[in-house]
């Protein structure tokens, strides 16, 4: 896999993420640790695309 193909699939996951978390904050009833654990989820994924977009 090319990093350029991976940046494409790591972008495709942020972005799922980022809906998800959307979708989660605005259905009352959901946990917000399940909420915290999503965006921590995402910030991971939005450092490895900085990390892998400077090479």
């Amino acid at each position: 896999m090319t990093i350029q193909s991976h940046l494409v699939e790591l972008r495709r996951k942020h972005e799922t993420l980022a809906e998800m978390v959307e979708k989660a904050q605005r259905s009352p009833g959901v946990d917000d640790l399940k909420i915290a654990e999503l965006k921590k989820q995402k910030l991971k994924l939005k450092e490895e695309i900085t990390r892998l977009s400077a090479h």
